[in-house]
């Protein structure tokens, strides 16, 4: 007997399929380019730095991530990979890590075990950042926690800013669909169809895996929820401070936005090349740093192909991914990120003078929500349900317009040392809650307290993350129910977790009406140009108020 088994694990390993994780001191797991040796870490498997497909570099640079050849032997599987090249953390930033190495080649991924797995459900996260930084090292994004939960934990490093998301006309030239862009999201796509093929080894159920993120994370949510490239590669999606915003088109001038490939040949002149053959040439961290100094913003590109169409529209259409979803958002998401505030207005009269010429015929409805009386707390909350609040709600509504489960939440924690620092509820601040990472945060983040409350609070919000991700319903015993969306419900994450109905009464509906009649008109963004900062408002549209 003991023969057979021989014999048929070596099979196996000729024949280069998957094969499950060998119970031993140091774990081994072979996946279909090679072995992987991992670490055990308490009664967990855990491996590090995998690599999910090979990024092109240099001369091949901004080309779609290419299959990994197999490696003889054992690959060492117990650090984590370089990060993808991103330029400095801004100066001041709470979310300043030092990340460590980087490198173009860095299409990697890290797996958390629980002990025993078998057809476990899997959660994969992908990282915040802008599309331009970010790793999926950071040490809050630990998935220990959550693997105790009985889910296999993923996490994926994808290329970002200017090497990730670069559209340009030569490269579409050369590329057999005609489009470009949207290298970063090929990568999270690559990283789920590796998952797809391999995470059966690790005792994960390919089945039953949810995609989730937070900011610029959600925002990748979204695009993996209407690429056709990513259908049937995730059951469930969780997106966390998601924004629902315009982005560029490939060749066309619409919604304000100029033409990928046009930012694409802007940057090459910016940047002192020729062509595409000298940013090519260019080492690839001045690369990102000089295009980070000359303004460029990484965003995914409305190709027709990869993204077939705005975000809003996908949806409007009902053509995204019919998946549960739970998203929501934090009430101080714009305390942490001042930056994308413009200058407060001289006085009252001046903020009411500049929302009437911005909103005209809603501008009763604007103010009555964010008056002048509290200037900083208006324009807080402004861009905060402009961006994120109005998002997370529209993603909800259109989740269960589609007939699936929905669930809602507002993160409005707060603890002493956020507080003091006027962070409460401050953009990100729930992912520790969610990893039960509270003691693993940057070193300017607020520190969190080590209390029994706020520890069972870290136990309520990890449980109700991962019971979503077992079967699409957030339910944790001893805890609150935490009712579906369609009934109005969401959860509120303050003190405790606390049900509650009816978020924000005509919030999302003001928002909504904004972008409307901008779509409507197909010549103005929806984004940050927002509040005192935001064009004229058009007039009323067919559809819209």
């Amino acid at each position: 007997m003991k023969t057979w088994f021989a014999r048929a694990a070596l099979l196996g390993l000729a024949l280069g399929t998957a094969q499950p994780l060998v119970a031993q001191s140091a774990p081994v797991v072979r996946v279909d380019t090679g072995s992987l040796k991992g670490e055990r870490i308490g009664a967990l498997s855990v491996f590090k730095g995998v690599p999910y497909a090979a990024a092109p570099t240099g001369w091949r640079r901004w080309r779609p991530p290419a299959e990994m050849s197999a490696w003889k032997g054992v690959r060492d599987a117990t650090a984590f990979g370089p990060v993808c090249y991103q330029p400095r953390a801004r100066a001041g930033s709470i979310y300043t890590e030092d990340y460590g190495a980087m490198s173009e080649d860095c299409l990697s991924l890290n797996v958390w075990v629980p002990a025993n797995a078998s057809k476990a459900p899997v959660l994969v996260w992908i990282h915040g950042g802008a599309l331009s930084g970010g790793a999926s090292s950071e040490t809050m994004y630990d998935g220990a926690t959550l693997a105790r939960q009985g889910l296999v934990v993923v996490s994926i490093n994808y290329r970002l800013g200017v090497l990730g998301y670069m559209a340009h006309s030569e490269l579409s030239a050369e590329s057999p669909r005609h489009v470009s862009g949207n290298y970063g999201l090929l990568d999270q796509i690559a990283a789920l169809r590796w998952v797809k093929r391999n995470i059966g080894a690790f005792g994960g159920d390919a089945g039953n895996v949810t995609i989730a993120g937070e900011s610029a994370g959600a925002l990748s949510v979204m695009y993996l929820m209407t690429s056709p490239d990513a259908r049937g590669l995730f059951a469930k999606a969780i997106a966390e401070s998601a924004y629902m915003i315009s982005t560029p088109e490939l060749r066309e001038k619409r919604h304000g936005e100029i033409p990928a490939e046009a930012i694409g040949g802007w940057l090459q002149t910016k940047l002192g090349a020729e062509n595409l053959a000298g940013l090519r040439a260019m080492d690839p961290a001045q690369l990102t740093d000089q295009a980070a100094k000359a303004g460029y913003a990484p965003f995914g590109t409305i190709d027709g192909s990869v993204l077939p169409a705005q975000l809003v529209d996908v949806f409007d259409r009902g053509e995204q991914a019919h998946v549960p979803i739970l998203a929501g958002f934090n009430s101080g998401e714009i305390r942490s990120l001042r930056f994308l505030l413009p200058p407060l207005p001289a006085t009252p009269a001046a903020y009411e003078t500049a929302i009437r010429a911005a909103y005209r015929d809603l501008a009763d409805d604007w103010l009555k929500r964010y008056p002048s009386s509290d200037i900083p707390e208006s324009m807080l909350a402004t861009t905060r349900d402009a961006l994120y609040g109005w998002t997370a709600e529209r993603l909800t509504a259109s989740q269960s317009a589609a007939g699936q489960p929905s669930f809602l939440y507002y993160f409005d924690h707060g603890y002493p040392a956020a507080d003091q620092a006027s962070l409460r509820g401050f953009h990100a601040s729930e992912i520790p809650y969610v990893f039960g990472t509270g003691d693993q945060t940057p070193a300017a983040w607020p520190k969190l307290p080590d209390t029994p409350e706020d520890r069972r609070f870290s136990t309520a919000v990890t449980g109700y993350w991962a019971a979503f991700a077992r079967g699409g319903v957030p339910a944790v015993s001893g805890e609150p129910i935490w009712r579906p969306y369609s009934t109005g419900a969401y959860m509120h994450f303050a003190d405790r977790p606390e049900p509650a109905t009816n978020l924000m009464p005509g919030m999302s509906q003001l928002h909504e009406q904004v972008v409307c009649r901008r779509r409507a008109e197909a010549n103005t963004a929806w984004n940050w140009n927002t509040g005192i900062i935001a064009p004229p408002l058009p007039p009323k549209a067919p559809g819209c108020r």
